[in-house]
C-alpha cells in the first residue's frame, strides 16, 4: 500500500504518543482516520491536531474503548461502520499498551493481567474485531505493535519487567506466524510487527494512571512498594519524605517521555514508511537494532549484567526505562 489517501486507518491508543502521531501522519495524506482510546480528552486533542492538517474532506472519529475488552472493541467496530459509512478498512494499527506489575513474584496479580491484558488482547481482539473489514477492502494491512521487549525479555539486571515481556514476545509470535497465514489465506492482506525501542511517549504517565500509581494519588502502602523497589535498584531511600517520592516517580515519568532519543512524531514516520514498503519487520530506533543485534549475536548472554555493559557502550539508553 504506497498511498494512504482516501484509506480508511483504525488506530487503538489514539489518545497520545505514537497512536497520536500515526493519525496525524494519515490524516495529513488523506486517510480518514477511527481512533479508540480509554481517555476522551487526549483523543480530542489529536482529532483536533489531525483536523488542523488534514483537507477538509477526511473525517477522524474516535471511541472510548479499553481494547482488553472485547465488547468494547466490538462496539468500536460496529462506530466504525457506522461513522465512516464503510463496509472495510484498509489499515488497522494495534497499537494501545501500558507497563506495569514487572514481577511475577511481587506484583500484585489484577494488575499483571491487567497489563498482560492490554498488550496481548489488545492485539489480538483488535485483530479479531476488524479482521471482516480487512478482508472486506481492496487491500489490507494490519500493523500490530510489539517492543525491543518482545525478543530481550528485560529493562537491565536490576528490574524485573515480566507482563509487558511476555505480552510483546505473544505480539512478535502472533504476528509472525500471521505473515504466512495471510499469504496461503488472505493474500490481499498485510501485516507488519512494529518493535519500537525507547520512544518519547506518555506510556509511564499513562500506565500510571490506569494502574492506580498516579504519583499525585499513591498511597502510603504505594509509595512504600516504591521506596522498596527503589532500594532493589541500589537507591538510597531512607530519609526522603514521601512527597519527594511522588516528585521523583514523576519527574521520572516525564523524562521518559520528554528525553527520549527518538520522539514519536519520528517513530510513527519510520512505521508508515514500513507499511508503504510492505515491510513485515519494522524495528523503530537504534537502540531497537543494537539490541536486536546484540540478542542475536549471542542470546546465552542476553541477561547478563555482561551484555547490558555492552548494550550501554553502544547507546544512551538508560537503565530503568
Amino acid at each position: 500500500m504506497d498511498r494512504f489517501e482516501d484509506r480508511i486507518a483504525v488506530i487503538t491508543g489514539g489518545g497520545t504518543g505514537m497512536g497520536r502521531e500515526l493519525a496525524i501522519q494519515l490524516a495529513g495524506e488523506g486517510c480518514h482516520v477511527a481512533m479508540c482510546d480509554v481517555a476522551e480528552e487526549t483523543m480530542a486533542r489529536t482529532k483536533a491536531l489531525c483536523e488542523e492538517s488534514a483537507p477538509a474532506s477526511v473525517r477522524i472519529t474516535t471511541h472510548q474503548a479499553d481494547v482488553s475488552q472485547e465488547e468494547q472493541l466490538l462496539a468500536f467496530r460496529n462506530a466504525v461502520v457506522a461513522e465512516h459509512e464503510t463496509d472495510c478498512v484498509h489499515l488497522v494499527f494495534n497499537n494501545a499498551g501500558i507497563g506495569g506489575a514487572g514481577s511475577l513474584v511481587l506484583a500484585d496479580r489484577e494488575e499483571w493481567e491487567k497489563t498482560f491484558d492490554v498488550c496481548w488482547k489488545g492485539v489480538y481482539l483488535g485483530t479479531r474485531a476488524f479482521l471482516p473489514l480487512l478482508l472486506a477492502s481492496d487491500e489490507g494491512h494490519l500493523i500490530n505493535t510489539s517492543s525491543v521487549n518482545g525478543f530481550w525479555a528485560s529493562l537491565g539486571p536490576l528490574t524485573a519487567h515480566t507482563a509487558y515481556s511476555a505480552a510483546k514476545f505473544a505480539v512478535k509470535g502472533f504476528t509472525e506466524a500471521l505473515v504466512n497465514d495471510f499469504r496461503l489465506n488472505a493474500p490481499h492482506l498485510k501485516v507488519s510487527l512494529v518493535m519500537p525501542g525507547h520512544i518519547g511517549t506518555s506510556i509511564v504517565i499513562n500506565s500510571g494512571k490506569i494502574l492506580g500509581h498516579d504519583p499525585k494519588e499513591m498511597s502510603d502502602d504505594d509509595l512504600q512498594e516504591a521506596r522498596e523497589q527503589m532500594a532493589r535498584m541500589g537507591f538510597e531511600a531512607a530519609g526522603v519524605t514521601n512527597d519527594q517520592i511522588r516528585q521523583a516517580l514523576q519527574q521520572r515519568a516525564e523524562e521518559f517521555r520528554d528525553n527520549a532519543p527518538m520522539t514519536a512524531a519520528e517513530a510513527a514516520r519510520i512505521i508508515l514508511d514500513g507499511v508503504r514498503k510492505g515491510r513485515w519487520r519494522i524495528l523503530v530506533g537504534e537502540d531497537a537494532a543494537t539490541l536486536d543485534q546484540l540478542v542475536r549475536e549471542n542470546p546465552e548472554e542476553a541477561y547478563e549484567s555482561s551484555f547490558m555493559e555492552k548494550f550501554l557502550a553502544t547507546t544512551d539508553w538508560q537503565i530503568g526505562q
